[in-house]
Order: structure tokens, then sequence, then C-alpha cells
């Protein structure tokens, strides 16, 4: 890990004296096209070997080993006029009729830039990737430079909003258990994390090579952005995927009544960008009742409408969509109608630091049956832990707490239930919290005043104490 480490920060700190790179997100982009082209050509070494006939969908010039390879190749002006006149034009209209591989080149090129001027630069960049071996290298080795990458977009401003923490993910899969067969949408993929926690997860039980043509076959990923689809699209490279399972779109853009029985899916793993606002019209293609233009609003609606008959969905959502009103109460309770939201796991502060400390909560539901009790689960922090941060996050083996649980529920200190009755009485606000837990916490009105009082009081004295110091000052 460590040498990944300093291959990452070597490429990094090349780049800044580049002067056509500006800031982590630019960088970030520049970086990761620059990897997987890299990692294709290691790639297809692979697959020269094991997929029958394969023939490459780039042209002999165009590859890494033609023009990277050699770090005493070609470099300065002539090679930013080959990346920029030749290669790119070239990656961006790939044919795609020659393999899928090559719809997988184009979806990466098709809104990618090369940011970089100056070619002596680009060259030491080059050189460093060059360093990295991804065909002798194990899975291990991938996860490690992607989370860098994904460190590093961490403090990338907006960027942060693809990055899922991964014990979050990886619980959220271990609960679902994807099975072979099920059909899996992440329908605002990000960066990958969920997808490939179940590619992870099912992967332990492919005997077959038709096994894994049939888990690529069920797994597929949305984003909207260029930047985590090109993130996505690498990371599921190296996780294997020979063939493209990311889609650059926008689900929010297509009509409602649109979505018909194929589109289906059998589980939904997601974490939709909370906050964010949908442009103009995007509501329209929703029924009047769901109509809004926040983005979490909008993909819980669509996720109901995207599940089949007993089809399962995990989905990390804010406070907000718990205990909001107007269009959200709607939202919650086609919920309710339509899925038997069995479990709300409740997050702490911090989990999402450093880009939020917005609490947020996790809702595992099932489509066909109605709610009929709500069972919470209040997340607790480790022993001697106030909160999260960047260099202490949450740890998949906290949620050791709600895995013993799970299949064994009672009531406890940190979990209850609810029936759906109170939930409709309180107009389908979720946002409860823990009675066991809070009735130890919560103070009586009569102390709190008989405390704001005594504040008062301790106020005054100290004021009069500072007029005394003063006036005695100024007398002498």
């Amino acid at each position: 890990m460590s040498q990944i480490v300093a291959n990452i920060k070597a490429i990094r700190d090349i780049m800044r004296k580049d002067t056509g790179v500006d800031g982590d997100a630019q960088r970030i982009s520049q970086m990761v096209w620059m990897l997987f082209l890299k990692i294709f050509s290691d790639k297809e070494e692979e697959w020269e070997l094991t997929i029958s006939g394969y023939i490459s969908p780039i042209k002999p010039q165009f590859k890494w080993s033609a023009w990277a390879a050699n770090e005493e190749g070609v470099t300065g002006q002539k090679l930013m006029g080959f990346i920029n006149n030749e290669l790119f034009p070239e990656l961006k209209e790939i044919d795609t009729t020659k393999c899928e591989q090559a719809k997988i080149v184009k979806a990466v090129f098709s809104d990618t830039y090369n940011y970089m001027k100056n070619g002596t630069l680009f060259r030491q960049v080059i050189n460093e990737i060059n360093k990295i071996n991804f065909v002798s290298s194990n899975s291990h080795l991938f996860n490690d430079i992607y989370e860098t990458i994904l460190k590093e977009l961490q403090s990338a401003g907006s960027s942060g909003e693809y990055y899922t923490p991964r014990a979050v993910t990886q619980f959220m899969v271990d609960i679902m258990n994807p099975q072979l067969g099920d059909s899996i949408l992440d329908p605002a993929c990000g960066t990958g994390g969920f997808l490939t926690s179940s590619i992870d997860h099912i992967s332990k039980k492919i005997n077959t090579p038709s096994d894994r043509q049939n888990l690529q076959k069920s797994i597929l990923g949305i984003e909207k952005k260029p930047l985590p689809t090109l993130l996505c699209t690498t990371n599921l490279m190296l996780h294997g995927f020979d063939k493209p399972a990311i889609r650059r779109d926008n689900l929010l853009k297509k009509a409602y009544s649109d979505w018909t029985a194929k589109d289906k899916v059998d589980i939904i793993l997601t974490n939709p960008p909370f906050g964010g606002v949908e442009e103009d019209g995007t509501e329209t293609n929703f029924p009047q009742k769901f109509r809004t233009k926040e983005t979490a609003d909008l993909f819980l609606a669509l996720i109901i409408r995207l599940l089949k008959d007993k089809g399962r969905c995990a989905v990390v959502l804010p406070d907000g969509s718990l205990f909001g009103k107007g269009v959200k109460i709607r939202i919650k309770e086609e919920l309710v109608q339509k899925c038997n939201l069995h479990t709300i796991v409740r997050l702490p502060k911090g989990v999402f630091a450093p880009y939020t400390n917005i609490s947020t909560n996790i809702l595992f539901f099932e489509k066909g049956q109605p709610t009929k009790d709500i069972w919470y689960f209040k997340h607790p922090y480790p022993k001697g832990v106030k909160n999260y941060n960047k260099s202490k996050p949450i740890n998949i083996s906290e949620f050791d707490l709600e895995k013993e649980w799970w299949n064994n529920r009672i009531e406890n200190e940190y979990a209850w239930k609810v029936p759906v009755n109170k939930i409709i009485e309180r107009n389908y606000n979720l946002d409860i919290e823990n009675p066991y837990k809070e009735a130890d916490t919560i103070k009586s009105p009569d102390l709190i005043l008989e405390e704001f009082n005594s504040c008062e009081k301790e106020i005054d004295t100290i004021q009069s104490q500072i007029i005394n110091f003063l006036n005695q000052a100024l007398n002498q």
C-alpha cells in the first residue's frame, strides 16, 4: 500500500507543476484517464489469452505500449501534439463495432479531456504510471490504488459527492446478500462502490466462466457525470469486467410511465445525491404527486417503480427525507403502501465527513407487501469516539452489532419497533428517535428552566465583577 500511495503522490506532485491542470478535480480526471489506458493495455494482455479471437479496438500506434511504455520515448511538444491532435480524436471516435471493449474506451473518452500542457511533465507522469504492473498484481493492489484516488476525491470540493465510505457500502451489501442471477442496479453509481462490493460478494460463489458471464450481465450502474463515470468504469475493469457495465445517463430524465417490466430489477443498492437539485423540467417526467426538484426525493420515487415484485433495496437518505413534508410525505406514503419498509438504520453524524455532517439513514425495504412495522437501529459511535473524521472513518467491524441483531430482533438500547399506524398518525414522519436511549438523556422542562436560571445568575455575577474591576481601574 505504501508504494502505491507513493506512486499516486508522485503523479499528483508532478501535475501540480503543470499550468494547465487547475485544482484537484482536474488533476484526478487527468490521472484517471491515463491510469485507464495503462490498465486497459495490461488487461488486453489477459484478454488475448482468455477471450477467443480477441482483437484490440485500438490501432497499434495508439496503444499505450507504442507511445508510453518506453521511458525514453517521445516527450515535450511532440508528445503533446500527439496526445491532443491524434490520440484523443482517435479514442473519442473509436469504432465500437469491433468488440465490446471498444464501447468501454469510447464511453471513457467521450467526455474526457487532456489538461496538461507541458510535455516533459507529461512524460514524467507516464513513467510513474509505468512503475505499476496491473497484470502481475492482485486485486488488493487495485483496491489500494483506487482507495488512494478516492481519498484524493474527498478533498476535491464537490467531487466528494461521489464517495460513500467503504464500510457503509460493504454493510449494505452484506445485509442484502445478493446472489448470482440477481439483477443489481445502482441508478446513481458514482465511482461504483456498491457495484464492486456486490461483485466481490458474489465472486466468492463463482465456479465457472459461465458464472462470471452471468455476473457481468446482472450488474448495471448509471451515472450522469463524466468524472465518476470514468472512475467507475476503471474500477469495474479492475474487478475483472471486460464489457460495459456503466452507462452515462440520468434516469430521472426518462418519463416515469415509460419504465416497464423489462426495466425492473431484483436489487437496488444506492446512495443518491442528497441536497442536489435537478434542472428545470426534470420533475415533469414524474406524476404530479411526486413532482419536486430535489434529487434524492425523485430517486426514491423512481426506485420504488424500478423494483420487481419482491425486489429489495438498501438506500442511504438524509434525515430530511424522514421528516420532510409536502412531496416527501407523498413519496413516503407510496413507500409504506407498496413496500415493506422493515428497517431503518440511523447513522450518527460524521459518517460522510469531511464533506457533510448531515445525519444519514439506511432504509431497507422489499416491494410487494405494505409495511406493518418498522424496526429502527441507532448505530452508536465506538467506545471513546465522539465523531468520525477523514483520518478515523467508520469501520465495517462496527456493524457487527446490526449483523448480530438482524435475524434475532429484540428491542434494546439501540433497537426499537414502531407500528405503521403510528407512522400514519404522524403524517408519515419517519424521524423517530430511540425511546430507550433518549429517556435517559432528555432533561425535563423544569430541570432545563432551573439550569437556565442558574446560568443567568452566573452571568449577572460575572458582569458585576467586570464592572467593579473597570470602575476600580478608572478610579486609580
